[in-house]
């Protein structure tokens, strides 16, 4: 197959779109804005209707600038998003629940007898993060009507008319077994939804349907959960690295293999894709707030723009005593207290914008260390190098800390945009299955390496103070 892929990252406050082409690359870029609510006791929500506008506007863009058709389509998205709608019309039902809302912590409670047994089933823990948790609160508090899924469902069917949804995005919801990459009988029942209609489970790579959103028809062969397309662009496709995307939050994912791994270590076990039938296995850590964290600061008034966050805390060389642990939206891996608020501790009339400044960068980069740590414990090896994407990856401050902190190298991508690039290159495999994955591939090597500047055991020190501050807050 020959040709360019249109390739569509549906986001949390946006959906990029990329018009890739084998020989030249990008060739086209489009971007749609969304605005989530923010609203208070920690609900996010979203108009279903902005997610699929963003998809149409962001892609129609990327179209239009690279002047070219393209024979294929590809969808990434956030993963644990939900709503209900009307299969018969497509109409949504309620609003979206975005992968941060919390409000279905209720469910979770009355489940807690229940934990380890999902964790077993499904490799996730019980935490309102998923969809499965989201999906129950909707049928108890909205409504019967419909169907009720993740938003990648929806988008499909939107465009195409299937109703699917591809393995690893179906592994976020906690009710796919995870052995069995099947929706589990038990876990239905357990979450008082075994009567659901739920979407046919797909490869991530293999036609579903085609779209005339865009004018002219076009395949859609490649769906993905989004920071599973990372994993993918960054062409970490075995076990022994990780990668780590920093967007509104921080994602960690290391290959597992081709055999599920339950954690030991606070992790999630998941489905990295499955491919021509074949399951990949990875685990996975998140960071809630990592860009959101950023954009706090800047909303506070103490740097004016991300733009200043390198200068502003490259002024002092270190935070000066002050530790963050930036929960704004609870401590997700490998702690799972969602419920927590964040902590910033030894301020003093000295403490100025770059020690904040400092001090965020030393809990994101933190967070992230202690996720590699318990992947490389699960795994029984350590992780010779992370490799990174995202927007904050911009930040040689925050980079710099991150290797600092890890002690070991840190990879940028430069590949600005990995999940868009992993959801074209599965595209172009679906498209054309006799490609194979490494000609699919993106071609990758670092726009930068960061090595370790600060010797291990000052790491440690910052490392055990990051710790005892968690501590403080997860109490007795």
């Amino acid at each position: 197959m020959t040709g360019p892929v249109l390739a569509v990252d549906q986001g949390t406050s946006g959906t990029k779109a990329l018009v890739v082409c084998p020989e030249r690359g990008v060739i086209g870029t489009g971007f749609a804005e969304v605005r989530p609510r923010y609203l208070p006791g920690g609900l996010v929500e979203v108009d279903p209707a902005a997610l699929y506008g963003s998809v149409v506007e962001a892609g129609g863009r990327a179209l239009a600038e690279a002047g070219a058709e393209v024979v294929a389509l590809g969808l990434a998205n956030q993963g644990e998003t939900v709503l209900a709608w009307d299969p018969a019309t497509g109409r949504p039902l309620t609003d979206a629940l975005v992968w941060q809302d919390r409000r279905a912590e209720t469910v979770c409670a009355e489940l807690g007898d229940h934990a380890e047994e999902l964790r077993q089933l499904t490799g996730l823990p019980l935490d309102p993060y998923f969809a499965a948790p989201k999906m129950a609160w909707i049928r108890r508090h909205r409504t019967g009507e419909g169907v009720v899924t993740t938003s990648d469902a929806w988008l499909v069917h939107r465009l195409t008319g299937a109703f699917v949804t591809d393995a690893a995005t179906a592994g976020r919801t906690q009710l796919l077994d995870l052995d069995r990459v099947e929706w589990s009988p038990r876990a239905l029942d357990l979450y008082g939804l075994a009567g659901e209609r739920l979407p046919e489970v797909t490869d991530a790579a293999q036609p579903v349907g085609t779209t005339k959103a865009f004018g002219r028809e076009i395949p859609v062969t490649g769906l993905i959960v989004d920071q599973q397309a990372a994993l993918f662009a960054q062409r970490v496709t075995g076990p022994g690295a990780a990668k780590c995307t920093y967007g509104t939050g921080a994602f960690l994912l290391a290959h597992s293999g081709d055999r599920p791994r339950r954690s030991t270590s606070g992790l999630v076990g998941c489905v990295a894709w499955r491919l021509a039938g074949r399951t990949g296995y990875c685990l996975d850590g998140q960071v809630y707030t990592a860009a959101s964290a950023v954009r706090w600061l800047t909303d506070l008034g103490v740097i004016s723009s991300a733009a200043d966050f390198d200068p502003v805390g490259g002024a002092v060389p270190d935070s000066g005593g002050v530790t963050f642990v930036p929960a704004l939206a609870g401590l997700a891996a490998p702690w799972w207290r969602g419920d927590l608020r964040g902590s910033l501790t030894g301020l003093g009339l000295d403490t100025t914008a770059g020690h904040l400044v400092r001090a965020l960068c030393e809990g994101i980069a933190a967070q992230v260390a202690e996720l590699a740590e318990a992947a490389a414990t699960d795994l029984g090896t350590p992780l010779d190098t992370l490799r990174v994407d995202g927007g904050l990856t911009r930040s040689a401050l925050l980079m710099q800390t991150q290797a600092d902190l890890l002690q070991r190298p840190v990879e940028v991508s430069a590949l600005p945009d990995a999940t868009a690039l992993g959801a074209a290159a599965l595209a172009r495999l679906g498209a054309d299955p006799g490609l194979g994955v490494e000609a699919a591939l993106p071609h990758w090597a670092p726009a930068a390496v960061y090595e370790p500047r600060i010797p291990a055991d000052l790491a440690a020190e910052r490392r055990a103070g990051f710790r005892s501050a968690v501590t403080a807050l997860l109490g007795p």
